[in-house]
């Protein structure tokens, strides 16, 4: 496992466009997860202990933030042929075992992954109504190893700003996580 840390907010940076398949069959865009007020795409997969050990706590934010208008999206990046624990069967059996609130999309040609500048996961990229990033940072302070029941929920907190005001945080804090695997 190499940890890597997602690099500071590009305040205003567009979302990128995507067109990806759903562990639902579907083919989802962009346009299809956007958030009235606020969209939160991240990049998880199913095997990584950082994604493990905060899944639960993932689902939560954006149960508890899709009735004030934010739409969330996850994305798998990994290459499932040397990580089968990722593979498309694993996406479907670990979105229903969390009961995913969103999308749960797989990246097939990491295009999208590269096209967002991904890094690890999770990878949290929060925008605002105009699709302008706001927040890239981190769920909470917790790590696997040292879980925090107590951790300020920094992702809900900030995301809320978003929605309340278009605007993320100016101090923020790097998610850390497993390193992508790259093809």
């Amino acid at each position: 496992m190499v940890a890597k840390e997602t690099p500071f907010c590009d305040f205003g940076q567009p979302a990128v466009y995507f067109k990806l398949r759903g562990v639902d069959g579907r083919e989802w865009t962009l346009d299809d997860c956007r958030g009235e007020r606020a969209t939160l795409v991240m990049f998880i997969c199913n095997h990584c202990p950082y994604v493990k050990a905060c899944i639960d706590r993932i689902v939560a934010v954006c149960n508890e933030l899709a009735p004030l208008g934010m739409q969330a999206v996850a994305i798998m990046p990994n290459d499932v042929e040397n990580y089968p624990d990722d593979s498309f069967d694993n996406m479907q059996r670990f979105a229903q075992a969390h009961q995913f609130p969103f999308p749960y999309l797989y990246d097939e040609t990491q295009k999208t992954a590269r096209a967002y500048g991904a890094v690890c996961t999770p990878d949290f990229f929060g925008y605002n109504a105009k699709l302008e990033l706001q927040y890239r940072g981190r769920l909470d302070e917790s790590r696997p190893s040292l879980p925090k029941p107590d951790a300020r929920r920094e992702l809900f907190e900030a995301m809320r700003q978003i929605i309340e005001t278009g605007k993320g945080p100016r101090e923020q804090y790097a998610s850390v996580g497993c390193s992508v695997k790259w093809k």
